[in-house]
């Protein structure tokens, strides 16, 4: 009888699951909810899956963001963090460090990166959203991930970040490269991340000759009591900025997109909102997609400082913690009919964008992107419409991040009416 009391483990990291993860993140909640867990690089992890858990987790200051703390960092270089991060020397960065590093930077960072600036940047992506669509607005037909999902975050946060123009195609090929190749430390990822280092070295070396009002000017700039950031820590944050501020945005966008086309009432709700002049319904829809399907699955990597007790598990000093944000976002412990997309939906506290000291400093930039991406594509092009059978769709693979490849849409062709 004992050994029949728990079912089996749903299979974890498949294709099917990819498509589908949140039956299997429902049976952890309910049978594993602190689930160890052999990964697909063959790292073993522990998976949090609840949001009382997980909430609790992602502020614990005994789980440690810096892989020293591995217990098994001397064969696992490279199989945690961004691949080719270790070797690029980009591993001074916030997703990376522990306080007192952490509170220094990203003290520093946040001088250059306020919601004012977000808000004043708002006319410039609004303008780069309604280049993309005028793009492919005329044709009937578009895969919304490449020609406007990818291209929107990586101009914006090019233009954020103070990359010349002229330079930002280059950032969209290595950035492309990451998202299609993925990949251990000789993949995509490692070359692209190589390719964008030495082009960030030098950019900072031209900007300290001629400081302007972008992001990297302001890196450069900023300091706290007189201590400044050193040349590998503003290059490590251009980076992550770059890095954890396009993917996210991506996905956010993609992942939004589809599920309103799989919910036509909602979708129909938002569209009448728009078209009346009430943008609130866009502000919560925006956060209910974000909890519902949002873009990072798993919070990026911890590390247990001391042996320690979550969810009633135990968990060994060294052991990798993986939160499963996916899974805490649909637990009805905390929300009501959490498997329901509900774009009014008002006790909304999720944690797509984290929570405690390493809470996504972009969010308020991730927000008017998604907010003006899809606002934009509903005014523009109102009966878009899935282009696709839903099952022929494929998820990137990944361990982090959620997102579809492609998201082929049809829709009636613009006319000449939108200046």
């Amino acid at each position: 009888m004992h050994e029949n009391r728990t079912p089996p483990a749903p299979p974890l990291f498949t294709w099917e699951f990819a498509a589908d993860p949140y039956p299997a993140y429902a049976w952890l909640r309910e049978h594993a909810p602190v689930h160890r867990t052999a990964l697909p690089s063959g790292v073993e992890a522990w998976l949090v899956t609840r949001y009382a858990d997980a909430r609790q987790a992602l502020a614990d200051q005994r789980l440690s963001k810096n892989p020293v703390h591995h217990s098994e960092s001397a064969h696992g270089k490279g199989k945690v963090g961004i691949p080719g991060e270790r070797s690029a020397n980009l591993m001074t960065h916030l997703l990376n460090i522990d306080p007192p590093d952490h509170t220094r930077l990203r003290r520093l960072v946040s001088k250059a990166f306020t919601p004012g600036r977000v808000a004043q940047f708002a006319p410039r992506v609004q303008e780069l959203t309604d280049q993309l669509i005028d793009g492919f607005a005329g044709t009937g037909e578009a895969d919304l991930i490449h020609e406007f999902a990818f291209p929107l975050p990586i101009y914006a946060i090019c233009d954020m970040l103070g990359v010349p123009r002229e330079d930002q195609d280059d950032f969209r090929d290595w950035a492309g490269m990451m998202i299609r190749h993925g990949g251990g430390p000789r993949g995509g990822v490692a070359r692209s991340v190589k390719k964008m280092r030495g082009y960030l070295t030098e950019l900072i070396h031209r900007k300290r000759e001629d400081l302007g009002e972008d992001l990297i000017s302001g890196l450069i700039r900023a300091s706290d009591h007189g201590e400044h950031l050193t040349e590998d820590e503003a290059a490590a944050m251009a980076f992550i900025l770059l890095f954890a501020g396009f993917e996210t945005t991506v996905n956010l966008i993609g992942n939004g997109v589809y599920a309103l086309l799989r919910n036509p009432g909602q979708r129909e709700r938002l569209q009448r909102a728009l078209a009346a002049g009430d943008e609130g319904l866009l502000a919560t829809g925006v956060e209910e997609l974000l909890r519902y399907d949002g873009p990072v699955e798993l919070a990026t990597w911890r590390f247990a400082t001391r042996d320690l007790t979550i969810g009633g598990q135990r968990i060994a000093e060294g052991d990798p913690v993986l939160v499963v944000l996916a899974a805490a976002d649909r637990d009805p412990e905390r929300f009501a009919d959490p498997d329901t997309l509900d774009l009014s939906r008002r006790d909304n506290q999720h944690l797509g964008y984290g929570h405690g000291i390493h809470y996504c400093l972009g969010a308020p930039l991730a927000r008017l992107e998604g907010q003006t991406a899809l606002a934009t594509l509903l005014r523009r092009l109102p009966d878009l419409r899935l282009a696709a059978d839903p099952d022929d769709l494929r998820w990137r693979g990944g361990l982090i991040m959620r997102g579809l490849r492609t998201l082929p849409v049809e829709f009636t062709p613009e006319g000449t009416e939108h200046a």
